[in-house]
């Protein structure tokens, strides 16, 4: 880990202590063993991050004791604008009383959302948010958007060594939360002298697909012949990245980072093609999303700015402005945590 991206983990997690320590103090306890359906309704399905949310939200099923039903389901990846819409449309006519939703619809799901509030449907995004916050109750965001953008640029500083070229491959053009992250990265490039001779040739998408990211990712080599690195904020786009380039066995000439999975990306780490690469808890993020979607649902939880309440294992959690999105609301989970070959082997077990 860079000296940059140490200390500002260290203050992240030096805030986070004394924010929820601030919160504890207030913060409401949710009533478990009431009934409500609900939906965890991921971007679309057979991804493995996506499979870790769930695992989260079904332990915070079990342990708030909620006899009604927890539905796991989502669309393919070739229809997941569609197939998101479609299920957030048919969410209120069965009954739901959350859909905990990561967007990649863009604003086009807005209306889908908007209807389903209007029948009652609490609608809480997680991992990736209604960009206009239309229809959204709260988003449950996973750390700071502005911070993953810095600690990117600040990945590629360390992997160029301060010089080079970069490009990004992204997930799908209409993934809020990669565009918010890419926007972030992009802005910090731009306004810290240290960055100057990085240059940023090109943003492609993958469409979350491990061929079509394979193939995007070799293509950005023959587009760019001097390119030094590929930052991919997406776990399956990284994997594929990092693939094509031990393949073609280019690992000493395009380097890989961006948003990864421990157990995914080790060897890629250990054998220099992937250096450093950062994430967080997708388990966790599954389950303060439950937790946090059950309180709305059940009615203890209003979702009014400066609400707490306590997200079992987890701790207390504030309902504050979104600053990326003003007049949307969020939860800050955080941390995140950066890899590299000092900790990833034991973060893959």
């Amino acid at each position: 880990m860079t000296h940059f991206a140490k200390l500002g983990l260290a203050a992240t997690l030096m805030m986070g202590t004394a924010t929820a320590a601030l919160a504890e103090a207030h913060a409401m306890t949710l009533e478990g063993g009431m009934e409500t359906n609900m939906v965890l309704l991921p971007k679309f399905l057979g991804i493995l991050v996506f499979d870790q949310a769930n695992e989260g939200a079904q332990e915070a099923h079990a342990e708030l004791g909620n006899p009604g039903e927890l539905l796991f389901v989502g669309p393919t990846p070739e229809n997941s604008v569609a197939g998101q819409i479609e299920i957030m449309t048919t969410a209120a006519t069965q009954g739901q009383g959350a859909v905990m939703l990561s967007n990649n619809a863009g604003d086009q799901i807005a209306p889908s959302a908007e209807a389903a509030q209007a029948a009652g449907v609490q609608v809480v995004t997680w991992d990736s948010p209604i960009p206009s916050g239309a229809g959204e109750s709260v988003f449950v965001a996973q750390v700071d958007f502005g911070s993953i953008g810095v600690v990117m640029a600040d990945m590629a500083h360390s992997i160029l060594g301060g010089s080079g070229q970069m490009a990004v491959l992204s997930a799908t053009p209409d993934a809020a939360n990669q565009n918010a992250w890419i926007a972030a990265m992009e802005e910090a490039l731009a306004g810290d002298a240290k960055y100057a001779d990085i240059e940023l040739v090109d943003v492609v998408y993958g469409d979350d697909q491990a061929e079509v990211s394979y193939n995007r990712a070799l293509a950005l080599v023959d587009s760019h012949p001097d390119l030094g690195l590929i930052m991919s904020p997406t776990t399956v786009g990284i994997q594929a990245a990092a693939k094509a380039m031990q393949d073609e066995g280019l690992c000493d000439q395009v380097k890989v980072s961006g948003l990864g999975l421990p157990s995914e990306m080790v060897s890629y780490t250990m054998n220099g093609c992937a250096p450093e690469f950062a994430l967080w808890d997708f388990r966790d993020l599954g389950y303060l999303t439950y937790y946090t979607a059950y309180g709305l649902a059940t009615g203890q939880l209003t979702g009014d700015m400066g609400e707490t309440f306590t997200a079992g294992r987890m701790g207390a959690y504030t309902i504050e402005e979104d600053p990326g999105r003003p007049g949307s609301k969020r939860i800050l989970m955080g941390p995140f945590t950066v890899y590299t070959a000092d900790n990833v082997e034991a973060a893959a077990q």
